[in-house]
């Protein structure tokens, strides 16, 4: 039995401790967590000034908990007007705002959502990528579902197009890509990540996912699946390097995940990248994000921090759009973006992807060169 299909309920009661682990799914990237950082100790170290990439990816749904429309509206509306008032307060190295990229499900699709969201993107403030949350399809029905949410998309020109094709990121609803949970529960179809690049996707941010039970073993990596067509696809991947080619498959782009230490050593917890009511940003869960240095191998000085968020209910939109986030901002610029030993880049996830493509092809220095390097802004994009 492979580690991702044990029940941790099924583990007897004697093993105590581990037991307890096991329920939060530690089992499954722990080990790969330490091999990680084994590993890491041996690669290149980072020399002169270091650039942190930084990118929040909201799983963006404006109905979430099932409310009605007219709530939906509100939660949108409150991001159209305070986003543009928080975000305007900082400046990375290049002289940009935070930008938001929202991962919209098409299944909560509503003309009137897509409205204040394009006002967003035309004020540089952020982008739009798919998010899907779907259930017991097969190739064809799922096929037709992606196909039916880059339509409400396109329509809104959010979606950049490259030789005629809308090409986009993505991220999973309830973390199942590739048929991952262990009742196959919320996908059905193996060899999704296939039909994704087949309709235009180009990299996959779904992960960390800790302590869900869909959290593959490869932890802080920037890597390219080995086996689209099978089950879970991302457990065993192709390492990103300086030199190496690009794969004709998604790119997987895997936010920061480690064991941290809870505030006043009050334990360990889970850090896996997540921003929400019960967890806002700090500095202190910032080093941690950075110390685990996601970056392509062989381009170390170019630091991968991709987080994410549930950020459209209120609770969640309190911290993201409020006193603690502007203390965030404060606080990381002035610890990452001081000009010698750290420059600050606030990117949205294509411009993430385009960099670490951009580090695959040998292209070094300041990685702002290069956050349009293959895949295009959309038509919408403030230029």
């Amino acid at each position: 039995m492979k580690l991702w299909q044990r029940d941790p309920s099924a583990l007897p009661s004697w093993l105590g401790p581990i037991k307890q682990l096991a329920r939060k799914e530690m089992h499954l990237w722990v080990h790969g967590w330490l091999r990680d950082r084994a590993e890491r100790a041996l690669w290149p170290r980072a020399r002169g000034t270091k650039h942190l990439l930084f990118a929040i990816c909201d799983h963006y749904e404006p109905l979430h908990g099932r409310v009605s429309l007219d709530v939906g509206k509100a939660r949108v509306k409150a991001w159209h007007e305070g986003y543009p008032k928080m975000a305007s307060r900082f400046a990375d190295s290049n002289g940009r705002p935070p930008r938001h990229s929202f991962f919209f499900p098409g299944e909560e699709y509503d003309d009137a959502f897509l409205r204040m969201l394009e006002d967003l993107v035309s004020g540089g403030f952020g982008e739009v990528e798919v998010h899907l949350h779907h259930d017991a399809d097969t190739r064809d029905t799922l096929r037709d579902k992606y196909l039916a949410t880059l339509d409400c998309l396109d329509r809104h020109q959010v979606l950049p197009r490259v030789d005629g094709q809308l090409r986009w990121s993505f991220i999973h609803g309830n973390w199942a890509l590739a048929n991952g949970r262990r009742d196959g529960k919320w996908c059905g179809v193996d060899d999704e990540v296939e039909l994704l690049y087949e309709l235009g996707c180009y990299a996959d941010l779904t992960f960390p996912s800790a302590p869900d039970s869909c959290q593959p073993s490869i932890v802080n990596r920037i890597y390219y699946p080995a086996n689209v067509r099978s089950r879970r696809c991302y457990e065993e991947g192709i390492l990103a390097r300086v030199g190496s080619p690009a794969q004709s498959r998604v790119l997987m782009i895997a936010g920061p995940l480690a064991p941290a230490m809870r505030p006043g050593n009050r334990g360990v917890r889970i850090e896996s990248a997540s921003l929400d009511g019960t967890d806002p940003p700090t500095i202190a869960r910032a080093h941690t994000w950075a110390s685990q240095a996601v970056s392509v191998y062989g381009r170390p000085e170019w630091i991968f921090v991709k987080l994410h968020s549930h950020g459209a209910p209120e609770k969640n939109a309190a911290v993201m759009l409020g006193d603690a986030m502007v203390r965030f901002h404060e606080e990381l610029g002035t610890h990452y973006n001081d000009g010698k030993n750290w420059k600050l880049h606030y990117v949205s996830a294509r411009e993430m992807f385009n960099v670490a493509r951009a580090a695959m092809d040998g292209k070094e220095g300041n990685p702002r060169a290069w956050f349009n390097y293959e895949i295009p802004p959309a038509p919408r994009c403030a230029p």
